[in-house]
Protein backbone atom coordinates (compact mmCIF):
# COMPACT_ATOMS: atom_id res chain seq x y z
CA UNK A 1 0.00 0.00 0.00
CA UNK A 2 1.04 3.54 -0.89
CA UNK A 3 0.64 6.44 0.62
CA UNK A 4 1.98 9.96 1.23
CA UNK A 5 3.65 9.73 -2.54
CA UNK A 6 2.75 12.78 -5.20
CA UNK A 7 3.15 11.59 -9.09
CA UNK A 8 2.02 13.97 -11.74
CA UNK A 9 0.12 16.47 -9.49
CA UNK A 10 -2.04 13.59 -8.12
CA UNK A 11 -1.97 11.73 -5.04
CA UNK A 12 -0.78 7.77 -5.00
CA UNK A 13 -3.48 6.60 -2.02
CA UNK A 14 -3.93 2.75 -1.56
CA UNK A 15 -2.61 0.17 -3.84
CA UNK A 16 -4.94 -1.87 -5.72
CA UNK A 17 -3.85 -5.19 -5.63
CA UNK A 18 -4.61 -8.25 -8.20
CA UNK A 19 -4.71 -12.09 -7.58
CA UNK A 20 -5.80 -14.86 -10.18
CA UNK A 21 -4.67 -14.75 -13.34
CA UNK A 22 -3.31 -11.72 -13.62
CA UNK A 23 0.02 -9.79 -15.52
CA UNK A 24 3.04 -10.39 -13.62
CA UNK A 25 3.47 -8.82 -10.48
CA UNK A 26 0.73 -6.99 -11.52
CA UNK A 27 1.74 -4.54 -13.14
CA UNK A 28 1.55 -3.92 -17.18
CA UNK A 29 -1.35 -5.40 -18.99
CA UNK A 30 -2.69 -8.47 -19.84
CA UNK A 31 -3.17 -9.96 -23.22
CA UNK A 32 -7.02 -9.77 -23.59
CA UNK A 33 -8.13 -7.33 -26.37
CA UNK A 34 -11.67 -5.83 -25.51
CA UNK A 35 -14.25 -6.14 -29.12
CA UNK A 36 -16.00 -3.07 -28.40
CA UNK A 37 -13.79 -0.07 -29.96
CA UNK A 38 -15.90 2.15 -28.06
CA UNK A 39 -14.35 0.43 -24.51
CA UNK A 40 -11.51 1.46 -22.14
CA UNK A 41 -10.63 0.85 -18.58
CA UNK A 42 -10.79 3.80 -16.34
CA UNK A 43 -7.81 6.18 -16.76
CA UNK A 44 -8.01 7.67 -13.34
CA UNK A 45 -10.06 7.34 -10.28
CA UNK A 46 -10.96 8.75 -6.78
CA UNK A 47 -10.16 6.55 -3.78
CA UNK A 48 -9.21 6.69 -0.03
CA UNK A 49 -6.06 8.31 0.30
CA UNK A 50 -5.47 9.21 4.73
CA UNK A 51 -6.92 9.79 7.57
CA UNK A 52 -7.37 13.13 9.05
CA UNK A 53 -4.41 13.28 11.28
CA UNK A 54 -1.98 11.53 8.86
CA UNK A 55 -3.33 13.88 5.78
CA UNK A 56 -2.38 17.08 8.50
CA UNK A 57 0.64 15.77 8.59
CA UNK A 58 0.98 15.39 4.81
CA UNK A 59 -0.73 18.28 3.63
CA UNK A 60 1.27 21.02 6.51
CA UNK A 61 4.76 19.77 4.78
CA UNK A 62 3.85 20.06 1.09
CA UNK A 63 2.39 23.62 1.97
CA UNK A 64 5.45 24.56 3.27
CA UNK A 65 7.58 23.01 0.50
CA UNK A 66 5.56 24.69 -1.55
CA UNK A 67 6.15 28.36 0.04
CA UNK A 68 9.86 27.77 -0.27
CA UNK A 69 10.05 26.72 -3.71
CA UNK A 70 11.76 29.87 -5.39
CA UNK A 71 8.98 31.77 -7.48
CA UNK A 72 6.02 30.92 -5.57
CA UNK A 73 4.67 34.70 -5.49
CA UNK A 74 2.30 36.30 -6.92
CA UNK A 75 -0.69 34.16 -8.15
CA UNK A 76 1.42 30.98 -7.16
CA UNK A 77 1.68 32.03 -3.68
CA UNK A 78 -2.30 33.26 -3.46
CA UNK A 79 -3.30 29.91 -4.69
CA UNK A 80 -1.13 27.62 -1.70
CA UNK A 81 -3.09 30.66 0.62
CA UNK A 82 -6.26 29.53 -0.80
CA UNK A 83 -5.29 25.58 -0.76
CA UNK A 84 -4.43 26.03 3.11
CA UNK A 85 -7.41 27.97 3.83
CA UNK A 86 -9.33 24.98 2.20
CA UNK A 87 -8.44 22.76 4.81
CA UNK A 88 -8.25 25.21 8.24
CA UNK A 89 -11.65 27.51 7.27
CA UNK A 90 -14.23 25.60 7.24
CA UNK A 91 -16.01 28.80 6.05
CA UNK A 92 -13.37 30.53 4.24
CA UNK A 93 -15.36 30.13 1.03
CA UNK A 94 -19.21 29.74 0.95
CA UNK A 95 -18.85 28.03 -2.32
CA UNK A 96 -16.81 25.45 -1.50
CA UNK A 97 -17.02 24.32 2.09
CA UNK A 98 -13.99 23.85 3.25
CA UNK A 99 -12.45 21.80 6.34
CA UNK A 100 -11.99 23.15 10.37
CA UNK A 101 -8.16 21.98 11.01
CA UNK A 102 -8.02 19.22 8.63
CA UNK A 103 -10.99 18.04 10.31
CA UNK A 104 -8.41 16.41 12.84
CA UNK A 105 -11.79 16.24 15.51
CA UNK A 106 -13.30 13.12 13.46
CA UNK A 107 -9.66 11.32 12.65
CA UNK A 108 -11.11 7.58 12.53
CA UNK A 109 -14.39 8.42 11.40
CA UNK A 110 -13.44 8.92 7.89
CA UNK A 111 -10.24 9.29 5.43
CA UNK A 112 -9.81 11.87 3.09
CA UNK A 113 -10.10 10.55 -0.76
CA UNK A 114 -7.59 11.96 -3.69
CA UNK A 115 -7.27 10.97 -7.36
CA UNK A 116 -4.92 7.80 -8.69
CA UNK A 117 -3.91 7.64 -12.17
CA UNK A 118 -4.06 4.31 -13.81
CA UNK A 119 -0.42 3.46 -15.06
CA UNK A 120 -1.08 1.77 -18.12
CA UNK A 121 -3.38 4.69 -19.39
CA UNK A 122 -1.55 6.07 -22.49
CA UNK A 123 -4.02 9.17 -22.52
CA UNK A 124 -2.17 11.68 -20.34
CA UNK A 125 -5.54 13.88 -20.45
CA UNK A 126 -7.82 10.54 -19.40
CA UNK A 127 -4.53 9.87 -16.30
CA UNK A 128 -5.30 13.43 -15.14
CA UNK A 129 -8.80 13.79 -14.99
CA UNK A 130 -9.18 12.96 -11.55
CA UNK A 131 -7.71 16.28 -10.42
CA UNK A 132 -9.96 17.54 -7.72
CA UNK A 133 -8.57 18.42 -4.27
CA UNK A 134 -8.37 16.09 -1.55
CA UNK A 135 -12.05 15.49 -0.09
CA UNK A 136 -13.77 13.67 2.86
CA UNK A 137 -15.94 11.08 2.82
CA UNK A 138 -17.29 9.56 6.57
CA UNK A 139 -16.90 5.69 6.59
CA UNK A 140 -19.58 3.98 5.11
CA UNK A 141 -20.52 6.99 3.34
CA UNK A 142 -20.54 7.32 -0.43
CA UNK A 143 -18.65 9.86 -1.68
CA UNK A 144 -20.01 12.77 -3.44
CA UNK A 145 -21.69 12.78 -5.99
CA UNK A 146 -19.83 15.04 -8.09
CA UNK A 147 -16.74 13.08 -7.68
CA UNK A 148 -18.43 10.68 -10.39
CA UNK A 149 -14.88 8.34 -11.03
CA UNK A 150 -14.65 7.36 -7.16
CA UNK A 151 -13.51 3.99 -7.20
CA UNK A 152 -16.82 1.12 -7.16
CA UNK A 153 -16.21 -2.49 -8.02
CA UNK A 154 -17.49 -1.99 -11.26
CA UNK A 155 -14.02 0.25 -12.14
CA UNK A 156 -12.37 -2.38 -10.26
CA UNK A 157 -13.56 -5.56 -12.36
CA UNK A 158 -12.69 -2.97 -15.18
CA UNK A 159 -9.21 -3.18 -14.14
CA UNK A 160 -9.20 -6.37 -13.37
CA UNK A 161 -10.04 -6.89 -17.04
CA UNK A 162 -7.43 -4.80 -18.08
CA UNK A 163 -4.79 -7.39 -15.94
CA UNK A 164 -5.91 -10.48 -17.66
CA UNK A 165 -3.59 -12.54 -18.30
CA UNK A 166 -5.49 -15.32 -20.88
CA UNK A 167 -3.98 -19.03 -21.96
CA UNK A 168 -2.37 -17.83 -25.55
CA UNK A 169 -4.55 -19.71 -28.54
CA UNK A 170 -2.48 -22.49 -29.42
CA UNK A 171 -4.23 -24.32 -31.80
CA UNK A 172 -3.87 -27.69 -32.96
CA UNK A 173 -3.46 -28.41 -36.74
CA UNK A 174 -3.34 -31.72 -38.99
CA UNK A 175 -1.35 -31.20 -41.31
CA UNK A 176 0.20 -28.74 -38.69
CA UNK A 177 2.35 -25.95 -41.38
CA UNK A 178 2.61 -27.52 -44.40
CA UNK A 179 -0.81 -28.60 -45.98
CA UNK A 180 -1.39 -29.85 -49.66
CA UNK A 181 -3.73 -28.27 -52.10
CA UNK A 182 -7.84 -29.44 -51.22
CA UNK A 183 -6.72 -31.82 -48.62
CA UNK A 184 -8.85 -30.72 -45.13
CA UNK A 185 -6.54 -28.96 -42.47
CA UNK A 186 -8.14 -30.27 -39.22
CA UNK A 187 -8.22 -27.50 -36.17
CA UNK A 188 -9.13 -28.32 -32.20
CA UNK A 189 -8.45 -27.31 -28.98
CA UNK A 190 -8.26 -29.70 -25.99
CA UNK A 191 -10.12 -28.46 -22.73
CA UNK A 192 -7.13 -28.56 -20.59
CA UNK A 193 -6.66 -24.59 -21.56
CA UNK A 194 -10.34 -23.81 -22.93
CA UNK A 195 -11.55 -23.34 -19.76
CA UNK A 196 -13.23 -20.42 -17.60
CA UNK A 197 -10.39 -18.13 -16.09
CA UNK A 198 -10.21 -15.34 -13.29
CA UNK A 199 -8.97 -12.39 -12.13
CA UNK A 200 -9.73 -10.18 -8.71
CA UNK A 201 -8.68 -6.76 -8.14
CA UNK A 202 -9.83 -5.31 -4.36
CA UNK A 203 -8.89 -2.25 -2.35
CA UNK A 204 -8.35 -2.38 1.48
CA UNK A 205 -7.93 0.61 3.85
CA UNK A 206 -9.33 1.12 7.50
CA UNK A 207 -12.83 1.56 7.15
CA UNK A 208 -12.76 0.75 3.63
CA UNK A 209 -12.99 -2.17 1.63
CA UNK A 210 -13.76 -3.02 -2.23
CA UNK A 211 -12.91 -5.83 -4.56
CA UNK A 212 -14.56 -7.59 -7.94
CA UNK A 213 -13.79 -10.55 -9.85
CA UNK A 214 -13.75 -10.58 -13.12
CA UNK A 215 -14.40 -14.23 -15.39
CA UNK A 216 -13.73 -14.76 -18.65
CA UNK A 217 -15.32 -17.85 -20.27
CA UNK A 218 -14.45 -19.13 -23.57
CA UNK A 219 -17.07 -19.34 -26.19
CA UNK A 220 -15.88 -19.91 -29.81
CA UNK A 221 -12.63 -20.58 -31.90
CA UNK A 222 -12.53 -17.88 -35.61
CA UNK A 223 -10.44 -19.14 -37.71
CA UNK A 224 -9.32 -16.84 -40.79
CA UNK A 225 -7.63 -18.86 -43.82
CA UNK A 226 -5.56 -15.56 -45.20
CA UNK A 227 -6.25 -16.36 -48.15
CA UNK A 228 -9.73 -15.95 -50.15
CA UNK A 229 -8.78 -19.17 -52.10
CA UNK A 230 -9.89 -21.18 -48.94
CA UNK A 231 -13.43 -23.11 -47.55
CA UNK A 232 -13.71 -23.07 -43.71
CA UNK A 233 -15.25 -25.64 -41.76
CA UNK A 234 -17.96 -24.29 -40.55
CA UNK A 235 -18.54 -21.98 -43.72
CA UNK A 236 -19.11 -19.29 -40.94
CA UNK A 237 -15.52 -20.05 -39.87
CA UNK A 238 -16.38 -19.73 -35.87
CA UNK A 239 -16.10 -23.15 -34.32
CA UNK A 240 -18.43 -23.29 -30.98
CA UNK A 241 -17.53 -24.29 -28.16
CA UNK A 242 -18.37 -27.78 -27.01
CA UNK A 243 -20.32 -29.31 -23.69
CA UNK A 244 -16.77 -31.48 -22.82
CA UNK A 245 -15.07 -27.82 -23.05
CA UNK A 246 -13.42 -29.01 -26.05
CA UNK A 247 -13.55 -27.19 -29.63
CA UNK A 248 -13.31 -29.02 -33.15
CA UNK A 249 -12.24 -32.81 -32.96
CA UNK A 250 -8.69 -34.26 -33.19
CA UNK A 251 -7.36 -35.69 -36.29
CA UNK A 252 -7.04 -39.26 -36.57
CA UNK A 253 -5.17 -41.76 -39.25
CA UNK A 254 -7.62 -42.46 -41.47
CA UNK A 255 -9.42 -39.05 -41.55
CA UNK A 256 -7.77 -37.04 -44.17
CA UNK A 257 -10.48 -37.27 -46.60
CA UNK A 258 -13.29 -36.03 -44.20
CA UNK A 259 -14.75 -32.41 -43.67
CA UNK A 260 -13.49 -31.43 -40.15
CA UNK A 261 -15.79 -30.48 -37.57
CA UNK A 262 -13.31 -27.13 -37.43
CA UNK A 263 -11.08 -26.23 -39.64
CA UNK A 264 -10.42 -25.21 -43.54
CA UNK A 265 -8.96 -26.51 -46.71
CA UNK A 266 -7.45 -24.69 -48.94
CA UNK A 267 -7.88 -24.36 -53.08
CA UNK A 268 -5.04 -22.25 -54.05
CA UNK A 269 -1.00 -23.17 -54.09
CA UNK A 270 0.82 -20.07 -51.51
CA UNK A 271 3.60 -20.76 -53.91
CA UNK A 272 7.03 -19.35 -52.59
CA UNK A 273 5.16 -17.54 -49.74
CA UNK A 274 2.92 -18.71 -46.98
CA UNK A 275 -0.65 -18.04 -46.13
CA UNK A 276 -1.54 -16.17 -42.64
CA UNK A 277 -3.75 -18.34 -40.75
CA UNK A 278 -5.62 -16.23 -37.78
CA UNK A 279 -7.18 -18.41 -35.10
CA UNK A 280 -9.04 -15.99 -32.57
CA UNK A 281 -9.98 -17.38 -29.11
CA UNK A 282 -13.39 -15.11 -28.04
CA UNK A 283 -14.16 -14.64 -24.30
CA UNK A 284 -17.40 -14.07 -22.71
CA UNK A 285 -16.23 -11.46 -19.53
CA UNK A 286 -18.17 -11.05 -16.87
CA UNK A 287 -17.78 -10.26 -12.95
CA UNK A 288 -19.15 -9.86 -9.68
CA UNK A 289 -18.36 -7.31 -6.87
CA UNK A 290 -19.09 -6.15 -3.61
CA UNK A 291 -22.45 -5.56 -2.68
CA UNK A 292 -23.89 -8.07 -5.18
CA UNK A 293 -22.41 -5.88 -7.76
CA UNK A 294 -22.50 -7.45 -10.99
CA UNK A 295 -22.93 -7.59 -14.74
CA UNK A 296 -20.95 -7.81 -18.31
CA UNK A 297 -18.10 -6.54 -20.01
CA UNK A 298 -17.07 -6.46 -23.37
CA UNK A 299 -15.99 -9.86 -25.16
CA UNK A 300 -12.55 -9.98 -25.55
CA UNK A 301 -10.39 -11.98 -27.73
CA UNK A 302 -6.87 -13.51 -28.29
CA UNK A 303 -5.07 -13.95 -31.42
CA UNK A 304 -2.25 -16.51 -33.14
CA UNK A 305 -0.92 -16.58 -36.35
CA UNK A 306 0.55 -19.50 -37.85
CA UNK A 307 2.57 -18.82 -41.24
CA UNK A 308 1.15 -22.41 -43.63
CA UNK A 309 2.69 -23.63 -46.49
CA UNK A 310 0.47 -25.46 -49.11
CA UNK A 311 1.51 -27.04 -51.68
CA UNK A 312 0.12 -28.31 -55.08
CA UNK A 313 -0.75 -31.77 -55.01
CA UNK A 314 1.97 -33.34 -57.48
CA UNK A 315 0.67 -36.48 -59.60
CA UNK A 316 2.72 -39.26 -61.24
CA UNK A 317 2.15 -40.49 -65.28
CA UNK A 318 3.01 -44.03 -65.50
Amino acid sequence: MDGGIKENNLYAVARIEYSGSVATNGEGTGNLNATSPDWDPPGCWYAPYLGAKAFKKEMSQEIEDLRNTPGMAGHAGAAIAEMERHYTDEYAFSDTPGYDDYNVDKDGEGMFWAGVENPNEPDLLKRHACSAPPFWVENGEAPPPQYEQAITPEILAALAYQQMALPETDINLAPETTTKVNLPTWIWLDNTVFTPVQATASLNTPGFTLQATTTATPVSLTVEPGTPHAQTHPTSGTCPIQPDGTIGRPYTQGNAEQTPPCGLTYHHSSGTDTYPLQATVTWQINWTGTGNAGGDLPNGTIEETKNITVQEIQSLNR
